[in-house]
């Protein structure tokens, strides 16, 4: 199965939820931050590669957000957002890739 879904403690009990009833989906879904406290071992373990992934699908986002400046929304028609955000994520990936196209 190669249909994947990575979500924090937020998605807790998604597969029970009508919505999904019919997906063929396997989710991984961090647990509350309480409990992973407490956690030891190979459980602790796979809650920190939960997050790790999580973690570097929410970054550019946070640079689309905080040096691009798209962090509220502008009312200028469907259109115009969507072409503004493309063009935002083309950037973050020029950022991020900019190591690898100086050298």
């Amino acid at each position: 199965n190669e249909n994947r879904m990575w979500g924090d403690a937020g998605y807790l009990g998604i597969e029970k939820r009508d919505e999904a009833q019919d997906l063929d989906i396997d989710w991984f879904v961090g647990c509350r931050p309480g409990k992973r406290k407490t956690l030891s071992g190979a459980a602790a373990q796979l809650e920190k590669i939960k997050a790790s992934v999580r973690a570097k699908v929410e970054h550019p986002f946070r640079m689309i957000k905080q040096q691009f400046g798209y962090s509220k929304t502008r009312y200028r028609g469907l259109a115009k957002n969507t072409e503004r955000l493309y063009l935002l994520a083309g950037f973050a990936n020029l950022v991020t890739c900019k190591r690898y196209l100086l050298a």
